[in-house]
């Protein structure tokens, strides 16, 4: 988001943050970047009146319950405004792996055309100008399966700077993985580590496995083993510093959607890194990786092992990491295109949604239950 932020400031757009959410202590200070904050409530005309005095070109909605909640709000109060959704991920491809891996079975992207998200998620994406993918697969994924057109769709991954040079093997120590447990696949990856942590404690009896991650829960604690080195140890306020300190970043995630910036944070500062297919979805290759992508974990163990010893397999896959951020995710390669289709859009907005045929159907009122539920609602918070 804040990567967004700053695309949008470099095209002269001054930017404000409206969420429904409540801060943390942890909240970034948008104030620091200048960007004016609004408070908005959910199922409340007061957004109506907001947004309608505040007539944006653009409005960018992060993720489809957003726009579910708000979008509709936005076409009738300022129907010439571009909206563009920032999925983030796709949510019914991680929801539909992780109901198959819940009942031990076979992923096949067919299962997506019977995933109930993927309807409200792909109604979301017709109903937007243009939606922000992360992952080039993605972006296949809903031409193929869903049959989107390629116009409502565009590849913009986060951004990560290459660095000239990198922590040596010998002055780092331990495996890591870091991750909000909020967030299922995590909580699942660390129960994986669980289960075969044993095997890699065994051939290096003097390395923890150091588990760093937000809302670490009861569930999550009562893993923690100090005996075994395998240690849970919450929220750290710098997650490059503990992966720069770490020889191996280990991920072994069973679902998931996106781009893993456990991953790419990992690559950033040269830790060489072992994951599963799904992990390394939408970065690069299983030959190109700065470690290795292994499914099968009585392998990933072995492989996590040879990694943490071997100094000169360490150090080739440690090199890879520059070559992989530079060639996929530098931000240069990216900014001039986005800022071209904005400029596309904006210049051709009537025929683009004149196309979008799909798009016009879904924001008929007949279709609208998002839109009548939330008014029902507001109908019965005045009672």
């Amino acid at each position: 988001m804040l990567q967004l932020i700053e695309l949008f400031q470099e095209q002269d757009y001054k930017v404000v943050f409206a969420s429904s959410a409540q801060e943390s202590e942890f909240s970034f200070d948008l104030n620091s970047i200048n960007i004016e904050k609004k408070n908005i409530e959910l199922n409340n005309s007061s957004f109506d009146l907001y947004i309608k005095d505040l007539n944006p070109d653009i409005v960018l909605f992060d993720r489809f319950i957003s726009e579910e909640q708000f979008g509709w709000r936005v076409v009738e109060n300022c129907p010439n405004s571009i909206r563009i959704l920032d999925t983030e991920d796709l949510h019914c491809l991680r929801y539909a792996r992780q109901k198959a891996v819940k009942k031990s079975q076979k992923f096949e992207l067919e299962d997506l055309l019977q995933e109930e998200t993927a309807k409200r998620e792909i109604a979301s994406i017709y109903r937007c100008d243009l939606s922000l993918m992360v992952s080039d697969f993605e972006m296949v994924v809903l031409q193929d399966v869903f049959k989107i057109d390629s116009s409502l769709l565009f590849y913009l991954p986060m951004f990560f700077d290459v660095k000239n040079s990198f922590k040596p093997f010998k002055e780092r120590k331990d495996f890591v993985f870091i991750g909000n447990f909020l967030h299922e696949p995590n909580y699942d990856a660390v129960l994986q580590l669980k289960s075969f942590w044993s095997v890699i404690k065994k051939n290096l009896p003097e390395v923890n496995l150091n588990i760093y991650g937000a809302y670490s829960s009861q569930k999550v604690e009562q893993l923690h083993n100090a005996k075994e080195g395998f240690l849970i140890k919450g929220r750290v306020d710098n997650a490059l510093k503990v992966i720069e300190n770490a020889r191996v970043l280990l991920a072994p995630l069973r679902f998931g959607a996106g781009i893993k910036g456990k991953l790419l944070e990992a690559m950033q500062v040269g830790t060489p890194s072992i994951t599963t297919q799904v992990g390394a979805e939408g970065i690069t290759s299983q030959e190109e990786w700065n470690g290795f992508v292994q499914d099968n974990f009585a392998e990933f163990s072995e492989k996590a092992i040879r990694l943490y010893s071997d100094e000169k397999t360490w150090n080739e896959m440690q090199q890879k990491s520059m070559g992989i951020l530079f060639k996929r995710f530098n931000k240069k390669d990216y900014e001039s295109n986005f800022k071209l289709k904005i400029e596309h859009l904006t210049r051709y907005i009537t025929t683009h949604r004149i196309n979008n045929f799909t798009g016009n159907l879904l924001l008929q009122n007949q279709f609208a239950s998002t839109k009548f539920m939330s008014k029902w609602i507001e109908e019965k918070n005045k009672g």
